[in-house]
């Protein structure tokens, strides 16, 4: 069995191939990245790639048909990965997340790929309401980050069949322990916070509903849609992929947070504009599908690894926010130094396969 993940030296990536590698031991493991995130390591003695038989460089809107020949799935994780990069960045963020996806995938139906597992997101319910969102919702994308994921699910759809099954799993926000981890997502921003000063700051008034996802349970998703057959689920699914205890309000992770570590104290900010961005999420669907690959890490667990990871990291910088572990920080630093371009192309990109 061979499978190409495009995008996997950001966030999920290393989380994924680790994964992989202890559930399939004999699969060959190619990498296509863009290398922006590649030192944002939190232990910089150990690369995740390792892991990988392969690993290949470039852009994913000039991506090499080559590299197709005898992959039996292809799991596309590359993305302009957040509302902030998206708002920054709106045209890269429409070709990189929508457009390079939907050729790329025509490529690997083309090359007699088997499976094409696409990252989307639950982001694109948008102003949700009150009730649980199912698959069949109407959808309210907010953000260009959540446009990019609609379209990009439409343009797929066209191109599904018996031979080629396409997944696209709405996931829920990702939190947890990473060897690239971020900071800039919400359950791990509050662990940060509480481990660097003590505090927990909520930016907004925390009544947005967020559900939630461990990376950890991302990647067992990810292993089930790269071999379902097309009775689960058929030619396209699209499935909310994350857990029904897993919906909470933004203020509520900060006091789990704050019960779990202690010794916390939790600020909300009270005058902040309302956030349009709350949806309640139903992941029964999911659950139907794939039982043994269902959610299993609790929010409790999550939060004690990322405290055990950071402080095993040393990790004590109240100003994180202005850091190395904010992928905006990161791309913002690249395109100030100009090592990349306002269209996030590398100033003078090696497209070098690593054997």
């Amino acid at each position: 069995m061979r499978i190409l993940i495009n995008g996997n030296m950001g966030y999920i990536g290393p989380v994924l191939v680790k994964h992989l590698r202890e559930v399939f031991p004999d699969v060959e493991l190619i990498g296509f990245d863009s290398g922006f995130f590649s030192g944002c390591l939190v232990d910089k003695q150990f690369f995740p790639e390792a892991y990988l038989d392969r690993q290949y460089f470039g852009d994913v809107r000039k991506f090499p048909p080559d590299i197709l020949k005898g992959v039996d799935a292809v799991v596309q994780l590359a993305a302009v990965s957040n509302d902030p990069m998206g708002k920054a960045f709106e045209k890269p963020t429409a070709e990189i997340n929508r457009e390079a996806v939907v050729r790329i995938a025509k490529l690997a139906k083309d090359a007699k790929v088997g499976h094409f597992v696409f990252a989307s997101s639950c982001s694109v319910y948008g102003a949700g309401g009150e009730g649980a969102k199912s698959e069949s919702a109407s959808l309210n994308p907010l953000t260009a980050y959540a446009r990019s994921k609609v379209g990009c699910e439409s343009g797929l759809a066209s191109l599904a069949g018996p031979d080629f099954l396409v997944t696209s799993l709405r996931f829920a926000t990702a939190c947890g322990m990473s060897p690239r981890l971020r900071l800039d997502l919400v359950l791990n921003d509050f662990v940060a916070g509480a481990i660097a000063s003590g505090e927990i700051t909520i930016l907004s008034d925390g009544t947005p509903w967020r559900p939630l996802i461990h990376v950890e349970d991302m990647a067992r998703a990810i292993e089930w849609a790269c071999t379902r057959s097309a009775e689960q689920g058929g030619p396209n699914l699209i499935v909310n992929t994350g857990s029904n205890h897993w919906n909470f309000q933004v203020r509520d992770l900060a006091y789990a947070v704050q019960e779990e570590l202690g010794n916390v104290d939790v600020k909300i900010n009270t005058n902040a504009s309302p956030d349009k961005r709350s949806y309640k999420v139903d992941f029964s669907y999911f659950q139907s599908l794939a039982p043994a690959h269902y959610p299993q890490v609790s929010l409790s667990e999550a939060v004690r690894g990322l405290a055990e990871g950071l402080s095993e990291a040393g990790f004590h910088d109240p100003d994180f926010r202005n850091s190395d572990y904010i992928r905006l920080k990161v791309l913002n630093d690249l395109k100030a130094k100009g090592r990349i371009t306002e269209n996030l192309d590398w100033a003078k990109q090696p497209l070098i396969p690593v054997a």
